[in-house]
């Protein structure tokens, strides 16, 4: 495995702190489920989708939470008693996976079509973190005095 030394980024960063241990994150859990098989898909400039695959699970069996960033799909079916299968190919154990997202990124809705869960996330940058134009004007600022009777204070 290989290591990363991020101190020349953090030279020149403010508030990056939670990206090390992301990255570390990632790359030190290797053994991660491959159960269900997703996608992740961008639909437009902020638009997203998490599509899962899972077949066999219904509306009641699947749930979706949201917690500090952290986007958990996780699923449990119970199996029928009287099943007795000569063969099962259909995987249908349970499952958690976690999504890490971006700051300012919101689900904005789930649904369950044809076997597959697709996951819609937008991201809202709030009005004060866009961008916007700073005027530049030439004149000096005008200093406000206050006048008045100094004896009539007294």
């Amino acid at each position: 495995m290989r290591a990363f030394d991020f101190s020349p980024l953090y030279r020149s960063t403010v508030g990056f702190d939670q990206l090390q241990s992301l990255l570390d994150s990632v790359t030190r859990d290797a053994s991660q489920p491959t159960y269900p098989p997703y996608n992740i898909e961008r639909l437009g400039e902020s638009d997203y989708r998490i599509t899962m695959a899972v077949a066999g699970f219904a509306e009641k069996d699947l749930s979706i939470e949201v917690k500090q960033n952290v986007l958990t799909i996780s699923g449990k079916r119970t199996e029928p008693e009287a099943a007795n299968y000569l063969y099962q190919g259909i995987a249908g154990r349970s499952f958690e996976r976690r999504f890490q997202l971006a700051d300012h990124v919101e689900v904005k809705g789930a649904h369950l079509e044809n076997g597959l869960l697709h996951v819609d996330l937008v991201r809202q940058i709030p009005e004060q973190m866009k961008p916007r134009q700073i005027e530049i004007s030439t004149a000096a600022p005008t200093q406000k005095t206050i006048e008045g009777n100094l004896a009539a204070a007294e």
